[in-house]
């Protein structure tokens, strides 16, 4: 009996032949494959890099008869063994790459001569023998090597290996911005369109359309704000918030926009009254819909109103400190406008908004800036401070100024500009509370006695006199009228302080620049000084004049702010004043037609208040010494002056009768006239005549000579050789004024004369 065949451990004839032919065909597709070029340059490059690993690894040079013999073995079993590229497994082709790419590839163990890609070798038995490897701690980075061709020597192939140069940055940027320019020439080439560069016409049009979308985003915010400003008080932060634009090509513009937009909001929007914070038992109260909308508004307006000027505060500071903020979108160029904006807007807002509140803080920021050195800057703030004295009826805001006015005056050392003081000369102080023993008498009289009529009175009149007393009250808020003894109250204190800082500079600071307008301000207010200091404030400004370190126009005010404290309350004291007088009749021939000749409208007020005002303390010698030397002067003068002096000679003709001897060419008494002399008393002006008036009679201004003749007459007040009545009622600072020739013009009119034919005499 036969063994029964196993047929399913041994494959058929036909199997096998299948099996046979599938290995043809891949030797066939193996071959085809190492015909091409690529495949064959890639083989050769890995045997090449394989041995020259090994070499070097060994460390053993390779003798050339054995590498030769060894080489066509290799080829020959790579080429059994080598597969087809599209029948390799996946994993392999990549451990090749990731191989590839990594630096320890060369330092692989490459003694076996298995092929890498091996059939049926699979990657984890790589990694495995990879992992063998022992590894060495690298203290020193490695440097990295290029692999060279080897050389052919008589003991084999040498492998050859240089170090990676460094290539520096420089060099780096180069091949950058060669490779960027090689990269514009690749894009030009291919037709694709490089950026826009626009030109400036466009930048222009540009730069107008973002101006023009800002100027409508402002214009609808102020709008809906000015429409109904307690529901859309959250839009002053939108508005302000524009104030920090960073578009460089309109953030000037757009922030000197906001500024003023916001200035004019503030002023519209803000109540007649000082908004005070809420306590805690008011904020806790329980308050109508109303009340509570209108507690918001406040809020929200006083705290956007504080950022405001802090705002602008903090622009006026980096011009002043000369930085820039870090974004540098504006330049330092252009921080002066903005600075000169924001000073705008708080002056402004200090004259409109007396009664808001942080009036005090515009004050402390606006006077430091009256002594600026820029002009802009210093005549907007004067003009601002001016603006508010002259409206300020009750006095607050002005006791606030003239306050911070005195520390900043006493702080730098009196060394400020002289248009800093001359400010004060527009303070509306006309009256000053004067204690009186005998007016506190009366009025505590007045007390007592309302009292006791109060004891008398019923009690159902007692409620009646209450409620009457308060409904005057009452009246009185109603129209806004504050009381006559808290306005008299600042008015003293602020003129206390503006003394007191002119009695330092007198003191401290004679030869200050300030002088003049001290003097001024004392030839204003020096009938509102106390009797106490009339005494020693002649004589610092006796000793002023004697000095001879004064000017001409400082030694007038010197005069006129004697005269000004004597023609007050100095009334009553028993003081001569004969060294003042001689002073100005010295001073009168140092005016004639040049740029003394504006100092003659202080010289016609001096006239005024030593001679007309205190006629009873003025003797006629010294009356006929001023008459005698003011014709004198008249005549090397302007139209104007000279018109101004004989308004002044008829004044005084008037008031004393007697001098019209100087009418008369008879001498009355003994002595020769000395008109060189500076002593009015005793420079015998009783001996001369007025012949002035004979040349001023012939000059070429029409209303001189209608003067001239009026005094020659003996000034009547009546007939054919009075003057008209628009000439009679003028002082003579207004005639000076109106015939003033400083804007280059006459007054009046210069005739046009038609010009005679000259006829040439013929033989």
């Amino acid at each position: 009996m036969k063994p029964r065949r196993n047929t399913k451990q041994v494959p058929s004839f036909r199997k096998l032949l299948k099996t046979s032919k599938i290995k043809l065909d891949n030797k066939l597709k193996n071959k085809q494959f190492k015909q091409q070029s690529t495949a064959k340059k890639y083989r050769k490059e890995q045997r090449k890099l394989r041995q020259a690993v090994k070499d070097v690894v060994s460390k053993t040079p390779v003798p050339l008869e054995k590498y030769k013999k060894k080489q066509p073995e290799r080829e020959e079993e790579e080429e059994e063994e080598a597969l087809p590229l599209d029948m390799m497994d996946e994993d392999d082709m990549k451990l090749m790459e990731d191989l590839s790419q990594r630096a320890s590839f060369i330092t692989r163990d490459l003694s076996s001569s298995d092929p890498v890609h091996a059939n049926k070798r699979k990657h984890e038995s790589v990694i495995d023998k990879y992992e063998k490897i022992p590894r060495c701690l690298k203290t020193e980075p490695e440097k990295e090597l290029i692999h060279l061709l080897p050389i052919k020597d008589k003991s084999g192939i040498i492998p050859q290996t240089m170090e990676k140069p460094v290539v520096s940055v420089a060099h780096i940027e180069e091949e950058e911005q060669e490779e960027d320019e090689e990269g514009m020439e690749v894009e030009e080439a291919c037709g694709e369109e490089p950026l826009l560069v626009l030109t400036a016409e466009e930048l222009m049009v540009q730069r107008r359309r973002k101006l023009q979308e800002k100027k409508v985003q402002i214009a609808a915010l102020a709008s809906a704000i000015l429409t109904d400003p307690e529901s859309n008080i959250k839009k002053l932060k939108e508005l302000r918030a524009m104030l920090m634009e960073q578009d460089p090509n309109v953030a000037v513009i757009v922030r000197k926009l906001v500024m003023i937009s916001l200035m004019e909001l503030f002023k519209d929007i803000t109540p007649s009254y000082k908004i005070r914070p809420l306590t805690e038992a008011e904020k806790n109260m329980k308050v109508k819909k109303e009340t509570q909308k209108l507690r918001e508004f406040e809020e929200g307006l006083v705290s956007q109103y504080k950022f405001y000027l802090e705002n602008l505060e903090q622009t006026v500071k980096d011009w002043k400190q000369r930085k820039l903020k870090k974004s540098n979108v504006i330049s330092l160029k252009a921080y002066k406008g903005l600075a000169e904006i924001a000073v705008k807007c708080l002056c402004e807002l200090l004259v409109a908004l007396p009664h808001f509140n942080f009036h005090n803080n515009i004050i402390v920021l606006i006077v430091p800036l009256m002594n600026d050195t820029s002009k802009q800057i210093s005549e907007m703030c004067c003009e601002a401070i001016k603006n508010l004295f002259k409206q300020d009826k009750l006095g607050l805001a002005s006791l606030g100024i003239v306050k911070v006015i005195s520390g900043l005056v006493k702080s730098r050392n009196y060394d400020v500009r002289p248009e800093l003081l001359k400010t004060l000369l527009h303070l509306r102080i006309k009256e000053v509370e004067v204690k009186k023993d005998a007016e506190d008498i009366t009025t505590k009289k007045k007390f007592m006695s309302c009292k006791e009529k109060r004891k008398n009175l019923s009690r159902m009149q007692r409620k009646w006199k209450k409620a009457e007393e308060k409904l005057e009250q009452e009246l009185l808020e109603a129209e806004a009228s504050e009381s006559k003894e808290k306005k008299l109250k600042l008015h003293t204190e602020t003129l206390n302080i503006v003394f007191l800082t002119y009695f330092r500079i007198l003191k401290k600071a004679q030869k200050s620049p300030l002088l003049p307008a001290v003097l001024e301000g004392l030839a204003k207010f020096a009938h509102l000084i106390n009797v106490e200091f009339f005494d020693d404030l002649l004589l610092v400004l006796h000793s002023l004049i004697a000095s001879g370190d004064l000017t001409y126009r400082e030694s007038l005010h010197c005069v006129l702010t004697a005269f000004h404290i004597l023609s007050g309350q100095g009334d009553v004291l028993n003081i001569d004043p004969l060294k003042f007088y001689t002073h100005l009749y010295k001073m009168l021939f140092r005016l004639h037609a040049g740029a003394p000749n504006d100092d003659l409208v202080i010289v016609l007020q001096c006239l005024d208040i030593m001679l007309t005002k205190r006629r009873k303390q003025v003797s006629q010698q010294r009356a006929l010494a001023f008459i005698k030397r003011l014709s004198t002067l008249a005549l090397h003068v302007l139209p104007n002056s000279s018109i101004g002096i004989l308004a002044t000679n008829k004044t005084l003709m008037q008031t004393f009768p007697k001098t019209d001897l100087l009418l008369d060419n008879e001498s009355q008494g003994s002595g020769l006239y000395l008109p060189e002399l500076d002593e009015p008393e005793y420079c015998n002006a009783q001996n001369t005549a007025l012949w002035e008036l004979h040349a001023l009679r012939r000059h070429y201004h029409p209303i001189v000579q209608r003067f001239a003749a009026h005094l020659m007459a003996g000034a009547p007040a009546e007939g054919s050789k009075a003057l008209k009545l628009e000439l009679n009622r003028r002082s003579a600072t207004e005639l000076f004024e109106t015939y003033s020739t400083r804007g280059m013009t006459f007054n009046p009119p210069v005739e046009s004369v038609t010009p005679r034919r000259k006829v040439l005499s013929r033989w």
